[in-house]
This record gives C-alpha cells, structure tokens and sequence, in this order.
C-alpha cells in the first residue's frame, strides 16, 4: 500500500530516486504513464497488469473509452530501479506532466504519482479549500 507525499529532485538524465519505503514493492519491475491532473502514473507490475485488463475489457465502440486507454497505455514505458533506487523517467513523459527539477512522489493505495513540485502545491491547495465540497460529494456515494 502506497502513502505519504515525500519531496524529491529529478536529475538531468531524467531519473528519480523512490522513497526508500516503496522500492521493495517496485522490485519486481514497474510502469510509469500519464496520468490525470497534470500527473504521472507509477504502477506496481502486479497493479499495472489488473489496470492493463481493464482497460482491454472497456468497449471500443465509445470514443472516451478509447481516448483513455490510449492515453494510459501508449504512453506507458516499463521501468527497473536500478541500485541506486532511482526510475529513469522519459522525457516525453516528463514533458506531459511539465516536470522540472524539484517533483513530488504520492502515495495512492495502489499506485504513486509524480508531480512537479509547483503544479502538486497549486493542486493541492486548490483541493484543500474545496475539502468540505469534496467530502460532501463522497458522502452520497458512500463514502
């Protein structure tokens, strides 16, 4: 299980250092794709797989189900640490998500996203000022 929100720099050869805590979940390989919210995706192989089924399932007749395997699944690359516990990140990822130099790893139950540092403050302050609408949405699904 992926949580917390942990500050990290991203070199010039585009790699990330993991927190220490998730990099025995990620041993086994992992993939990073876009994400939403001006994000990216960091998936267990073992979660990546359930998503990538999903996904297969959706019905290609629809438009938006298509756009959004595409979106997730072409842009996706399988990524190893190395010793380090670093991920190399692609360029063309790290430009979908307007990463810079300083980049924010969250945790998400099943999977990590990766944020550059100023779009992750500016979302998550607008998030926090709508927490109470936020909470009330939920409520009438349950939650």
């Amino acid at each position: 299980m992926f949580i917390g929100e942990y500050s990290h720099a991203i070199d010039e050869k585009g790699r990330l250092a993991i927190p220490t805590k998730f990099r025995v979940a990620l041993k086994k390989g992992a993939v990073v794709t876009r994400g939403l919210d001006n994000c990216l995706f960091l998936y267990t192989k073992n979660e990546w797989d359930k998503l990538a089924k999903k996904l297969a399932e959706l019905p290609i007749g629809k438009a938006n189900t298509r756009a959004f395997a595409r979106l997730m699944l072409a842009g996706a690359m399988d990524v190893v640490l190395d010793k380090q516990g670093r991920i190399s990140v692609p360029e063309y990822l790290r430009s979908y998500a307007q990463i810079g130099k300083k980049v924010v790893v969250t945790g998400l139950l099943s999977r990590l996203e990766i944020w550059d540092d100023a779009i992750w403050q500016t979302y998550k302050q607008g998030t926090e000022k709508s927490s109470s609408d936020i909470a009330e949405a939920l409520g009438e699904l349950g939650v």
